[in-house]
């Protein structure tokens, strides 16, 4: 469920859905519900961050969406924070639908900014996104399973800026990219 405000929200986990994107508005009371009924929270940080910037410019939204545009941001950091922090299960996403695809990967550093441990955040964009996809069964790297792998010079984990360098892609047993020879 996308959502921001604390009602949508608390409805949302007590009908029983798998996760809450944005979450912007999320409290202590909507935290507790999430852990007690096992919910998800996908920040999408990233979304957040475009319309803050883009809440900037004159005439990109209508002056009645500004203003929320431009506190969204900020807040969505401060919530994944928070939540990571008081135990909330964190996947990994994006909605970049409002902005251009291709920058994704910024998520894990704003993932990161927000005091979440880069190790975490990789495992938000692997083991808990394909649990909140429902395909955790798949993930493995062994005959009959369909575990997508790619590689980045450097080790994410001590520098996450690393997972904006990848250089190898493999899914489902082709080689899409690979590092020039």
């Amino acid at each position: 469920a996308h959502a921001h405000g604390k009602e949508g929200m608390k409805r949302a986990i007590l009908g029983g859905v798998t996760s809450i994107e944005h979450g912007t508005y999320m409290d202590d009371e909507v935290m507790r519900l999430m852990k007690q009924h096992g919910t998800w929270y996908v920040p999408t940080i990233s979304a957040g961050r475009f319309v803050a910037d883009k809440a900037k410019i004159d005439g990109y939204f209508p002056d009645v969406v500004r203003p929320k545009a431009a506190r969204i941001g900020a807040l969505i950091q401060d919530t994944a924070a928070k939540a990571y922090h008081n135990g909330v299960r964190i996947a990994f996403g994006t909605d970049m639908g409002v902005g251009p695809h291709g920058d994704n990967a910024r998520e894990f550093a704003y993932m990161v900014d927000a005091g979440i441990p880069a190790a975490y955040a990789l495992q938000a964009a692997t083991i808990h996104a394909a649990e909140v996809l429902g395909v955790d069964d798949q993930g493995v790297v062994e005959p009959g399973k369909r575990a997508d792998i790619i590689a980045m010079p450097g080790d994410p984990v001590a520098d996450i800026a690393n997972t904006t360098k990848v250089d190898f892609v493999m899914k489902d047993g082709v080689v899409y990219r690979e590092p020039a020879r």
